[in-house]
């Protein structure tokens, strides 16, 4: 095979993995095509794969080393990456793709060192390949890094480090960094010293930026992070002249990106907040203690609201996905809507821990997309609504954040359900959310708390609605 058709097969399959990328994604935005875009996206990264294994060079006995080590690594990969895929639970997958994204980072930082040796030892410096390499180092460095901390906190194995000055510490470790990119960028021969201290900085200053983050701005740091490895990964298809690699780079990182922004505008606070703000770690400010008397109300008294009223709201929130109760919930859902009661879930952007976690959790369960509304239609139908039923969500029902400008949740838009006739919320205990501060809707009027397992709860209301 001739090396100009070698080029042009490879080019095709680029193009076409390319499209399938685009089209994934398009895909992913419409709940009924999702699986099929991801299956499609997936399908282009292996044609990519296996074009560059089979048409980048010509297979030559002293290269066999090389494609037995790549064929071991997809085995292992794959592997590894399905048995997690497969075990992972609904309340791990936010950890689980932390730690995925730091892989990707970990790989783009790896492909940077590679490059360097490369040109090392050829000795054909660039200044356009060196700032390349430069910038695909240091943000994959940081994404990784940040991903695994992120990783950890969502695990619980790391808690908020909040340390003195360490704004401060950051901004001045991110100038040096900076510094020492282009001080290497302008050099006729940097060494490899100077790349592994810029590698090493970097490691430090994705710790100490995830590490005070608040567990609040988890979703919000999750994607901004996701951003990062898409980036780094562009970085990678410029080095190597991959098309396909660079466009997925630049779909990850744009839509990273724009999700960030997302996720800010819904939380009511900037990016530059969420970084320093350390929203949800040790919070200060805000009505803390006993607020009022609290109501408890029984799974009976409960049933019999739920199963006469004619509109029932759910706002499903972490606490639902650690009790497993989604195909409990949509039991439920069915149950009622036989008894005539018009059924839906008005889910906050940022429930759970991570982007979407409620809207995946709720679909796992074959709960019908049309009953998920997004914040601001479930917000409008509120008064209409005779009960609302939040079951494990906190910070975004918390009133605070429209009616008490010391808390740090204040301007945060939540779900408003004191607007409806009657609130039940149901928790384990009366513990703070991620954004450590009371709620004040738990000591309102209109509420009552069903406490126990939501999972439990939900089985005793089932059977309550049935006996009536």
């Amino acid at each position: 095979m001739t090396e100009l058709l070698q080029n042009s097969i490879l080019e095709i399959c680029y193009l076409i993995a390319s499209v399938t990328f685009i089209l994934g994604l398009k895909m992913l935005s419409s709940p009924d095509k999702a699986r099929k875009g991801n299956l499609m996206a997936a399908y282009g990264m292996g044609l990519a794969i296996l074009a560059t294994i089979l048409f980048k060079e010509e297979l030559s006995s002293d290269k066999m080393l090389n494609y037995g080590l790549i064929l071991g690594g997809l085995v292992v990969g794959t592997v590894i990456g399905m048995r997690m895929a497969l075990k992972v639970k609904m309340t791990a997958m936010p950890q689980m793709v932390s730690f995925f994204n730091g892989m990707g980072g970990a790989c783009a930082a790896v492909i940077s060192i590679v490059e360097f040796d490369h040109i090392s030892h050829t000795g054909s410096f660039e200044m356009g390949m060196l700032i390349v390499i430069i910038l695909g180092l240091i943000i994959g460095a940081v994404s990784f890094a940040g991903s695994i901390i992120a990783y950890g906190k969502l695990e619980g194995k790391i808690g908020d480090r909040a340390f003195p000055g360490g704004q401060i510490i950051n901004i001045a470790l991110l100038i040096a960094i900076l510094g020492l990119g282009v001080y290497m960028a302008m050099m006729d021969a940097p060494t490899p010293m100077y790349l592994y201290i810029v590698l090493g900085l970097s490691l430090l200053y994705g710790i100490l930026f995830v590490m005070p983050i608040g567990g609040a701005d988890m979703p919000v740091v999750i994607s901004l992070l996701n951003s990062f490895t898409g980036v780094a990964a562009a970085f990678g298809g410029f080095l190597y002249g991959n098309q396909a690699m660079l466009t997925g780079g630049i779909l990850v990182g744009s839509a990273g990106t724009i999700l960030t922004v997302l996720m800010c505008t819904a939380m009511n606070r900037s990016l530059t907040n969420v970084i320093i703000g350390s929203f949800g770690g040790s919070a200060a400010g805000g009505k803390d203690g006993e607020q009022g008397t609290i109501k408890e109300i029984t799974a009976t008294d409960a049933a019999i609201l739920l199963a006469y009223a004619n509109k029932v709201s759910v706002v499903p929130g972490y606490g639902l996905a650690v009790a497993q109760a989604q195909h409990t919930v949509h039991n439920l859902e069915k149950l009622l809507e036989d008894k005539g009661v018009d059924f839906n879930y008005a889910v906050h952007p940022v429930a759970g821990r991570m982007p979407g976690h409620m809207n995946v959790l709720l679909a796992e369960a074959d709960v019908p997309y049309p009953k998920l509304q997004e914040m601001e239609d479930a917000n409008g139908d509120m008064a209409s609504t005779d009960v609302v039923l939040v079951i494990g969500a906190n910070d975004v029902v918390n009133p605070a954040a429209e009616n008490d400008p010391s808390s740090p949740i204040y301007g945060m838009p939540i779900i408003k359900a004191l607007d409806a006739k009657n609130v039940i919320v149901m928790k384990r205990s009366m513990g703070k959310g991620y954004a450590g501060i009371e709620n004040e809707l738990f000591f309102h009027d209109k509420n009552r708390m069903l406490f126990g397992d939501a999972k439990d709860s939900l089985e005793k209301l089932i059977a309550e609605v049935k006996n009536l």
